[in-house]
């Protein structure tokens, strides 16, 4: 395990009382896309909510990483702060990040929720495009496409300030952070791997979800051991959002029952 660049993180609620709930984000995205679940957790849970490579606090990588990278930054940050088991959960590109933490450090991951998140991506070729183009006219000019898959149409209408926020959000992302999780994502393919991951594992789509459909989380949950599937209607690809009390009591009964 080898890291790549030293995490920005924070963490709230109960330290001493069990393995921590650990978050991780989608592209585009920092630590305070979670503040649904911090607030929904933290009261009975230590929960830490993590910045990716080249998202928020966190700097990027000075050469090309890949999801392994990113994999290696969060595990040297548990053993930094002393946790040797973790409740897991990541959210699209931090779902492919726990993916691979659940394969390359079993020991480490007590539980795994996966959500809107898939074991591919898609063909390469988009992101790279994605990557080029943010590097040329920077993230802020994805943001509008990028939130607009986030949310249904019904949720970003009653919501206007939350998705302003997000915009905001995604456009103060690091451009080259942006572009090199691209090329991450790009590069990513858990679909032989799936069978091996021994963590209890949860997966949760949105219904509405344009990104990653459900035929990403079913798949996910056929090939993982064990796994259970949920899929919440009104939901997009930030479903931890849209229907943040549904996804915040499915994640406290997963880690509940381990």
């Amino acid at each position: 395990m080898t890291a790549t660049v030293g995490l920005a993180y924070e963490r709230h609620g109960q330290q001493t009382h069990g393995a921590p709930i650990v978050l991780l984000g989608p592209l585009g995205s920092d630590r305070s896309v979670w503040q649904p679940q911090i607030a929904g957790l933290a009261a009975a849970h230590d929960v830490i909510a993590v910045d990716l490579p080249g998202h928020g606090e966190s700097p990027a990588p000075v050469r090309t990483y890949t999801v392994a990278d990113i994999a290696d930054d969060v595990a040297a940050l548990l053993a930094a702060l002393d946790v040797t088991q973790a409740h897991i959960v990541g959210l699209s590109l931090g779902g492919a990040t726990a993916q691979q933490l659940a394969l390359a450090q079993p020991d480490t991951v007590r539980t795994l929720t996966l959500v809107c998140t898939a074991a591919r991506f898609g063909a390469p070729e988009p992101w790279v495009d994605r990557a080029q183009k943010v590097r040329v006219e920077a993230t802020a000019s994805l943001a509008d496409g990028v939130v607009e898959r986030w949310f249904t149409s019904t949720f970003a209408q009653r919501n206007p300030a939350i998705v302003d926020r997000m915009r905001a959000m995604v456009s103060a992302t690091s451009d080259e952070g942006y572009a090199a999780s691209c090329e991450a994502i790009a590069a990513f393919d858990s679909r032989a791997n799936l069978g091996s991951i021994s963590a209890p594992t949860l997966v949760i789509g949105g219904a509405a979800d344009s990104a990653t459909p459900p035929e990403h989380q079913r798949f996910l949950a056929d090939q993982i051991p064990d796994s259970r599937l949920q899929i919440l209607d009104h939901a997009a690809h930030l479903a931890s959002y849209e229907q943040r009390s549904a996804v915040n009591a499915a994640v406290i009964e997963h880690v509940a029952e381990h």
